[in-house]
């Protein structure tokens, strides 16, 4: 099948660069990816097939292949950021303040050519029969980039019906081009987020004993939230806080009423995650006790980690390594966040790291205003997707002794 792969990219590889060019020029936020849902039916709807736009209006999934064999779901996400792009590129974003500095537009258009490829293979074997050894479902999903993530809409309108595991890749710029990074187990963190808002009466600088002192009040919380949790989790749960933002005040002396604290929690330990809300609210509550300052916490869940599946894992192995037998490299567990973890709450599956670095130059980090990719990563990711369905058998071969 590898050959039947290579003769699709000689074929059709300017057309997959072209959708991602287009879909990079014109980048949609979270929720509002109409144009980008458009040409994803379109182009799906020109291959034969019969995509189906989610019920929120962004989002599309797709079915083909045998109905009557296990059924693989892939999955591609479709959101820009709300990020102004310095890449000087000539298909730069045409939309002020808002990019695609996370390769979602080449997840799309690469599972785009993984759903033409396979329409072609599965028709190929002639009426009332498939080419295809599985049924396979493209999923186009939306906002992935708000928690707690568009993949529990998708999940809502039933794309994880029927499915017998599920697979994504999702561009890795420390990867080197032509390269994919593999792992079994927790590939990313949980992502929580959480805003105290505080208030007191205020007053003199010079007088703090007279008031609550909001400001020290904060400062107790900067430091000690992520000091405490530090010492109440074991730390091989790769437990993370962090402040993003802390807003309060104007005079230089004079204590305010009110002030934000904004930070996001990460653990990379699903047992711990479902731990965090209580203790940090306990933590708060404990710390800010003794200063007479009044407070409200929001806490708002993200996503769990995504964790991959062993079997799903030697699936994607097997795929990468019929592209190269040097292709497979490690990849380390990231502290980031991920909505592809939804899906693995229902279904087994696995998330594999696209190498997009071209192996020269700096490495631009994801969520950065000069993000690009090495576009021949959308071959690979193409053979790695399309691979996994192209397989004999759905389970590894079990061990001799």
């Amino acid at each position: 099948m590898s050959q039947a792969i290579n003769h699709w990219l000689d074929e059709n590889l300017d057309r997959v660069i072209a959708w991602r060019r287009e879909i990079h020029a014109a980048p949609e936020l979270s929720m509002a990816e109409f144009a980008t849902t458009a040409k994803v039916v379109d182009v799906l709807t020109g291959a034969g097939l019969n995509p189906v736009v989610l019920p929120k209006g962004t989002g599309v999934v797709c079915d083909l292949g045998p109905t009557d064999r296990p059924r693989l779901g892939l999955r591609a996400d479709l959101d820009a950021l709300p990020i102004p792009e310095q890449t000087g590129l000539p298909f730069t974003s045409r939309v002020d303040g808002v990019s695609h500095v996370c390769g979602h537009d080449a997840h799309t258009a690469i599972l785009m050519g993984v759903g033409l490829l396979l329409a072609e293979l599965d028709a190929s074997a002639g009426p009332g029969e498939s080419g295809l050894p599985f049924g396979v479902r493209l999923i186009f999903q939306a906002a992935e980039e708000v928690m707690p993530g568009g993949a529990l809409d998708a999940i809502d309108a039933g794309v994880t019906d029927g499915l017998t595991r599920i697979f994504a890749l999702h561009c890795d710029p420390h990867l080197q081009v032509g390269t994919v990074g593999l792992r079994s187990g927790a590939l990313t963190s949980a992502a929580d987020r959480l805003e105290v808002h505080l208030r007191g009466p205020g007053g003199h600088t010079s007088r703090p004993h007279l008031t609550a002192d909001l400001i020290y009040a904060m400062g107790t919380l900067i430091t000690g939230l992520p000091g405490v949790l530090a010492r109440r989790l074991d730390p091989r749960s790769g437990t993370v806080m962090g402040w993003g933002a802390v807003h309060s005040g104007d005079a230089p002396n004079a204590i305010p009423q009110e002030g934000r604290l904004r930070g996001t929690v990460r653990t990379g330990d699903h047992l711990v995650w479902d731990e965090l809300e209580p203790l940090v609210r306990s933590i708060v509550g404990e710390l800010l006790a003794p200063l007479g300052v009044s407070y409200d916490l929001s806490y708002v869940r993200g996503v769990p980690p995504v964790v991959n599946d062993e079997d799903s894992v030697q699936m994607l192995r097997r795929a990468v390594g019929a592209i190269d037998p040097a292709a497979e490299v490690d990849t380390p567990q990231s502290p980031g966040g991920e909505d592809f973890a939804w899906y693995l709450e229902h279904v087994p599956g696995a998330m594999a790291r696209l190498g997009v670095w071209p192996g020269i130059g700096p490495q631009s980090d994801l969520h950065q205003p000069n993000f690009d990719i090495d576009e021949r990563a959308l071959a690979v990711g193409i053979a790695t997707l399309a691979g996994v369905v192209l397989q004999d058998e759905l389970e590894p071969e079990p061990p001799l002794f």
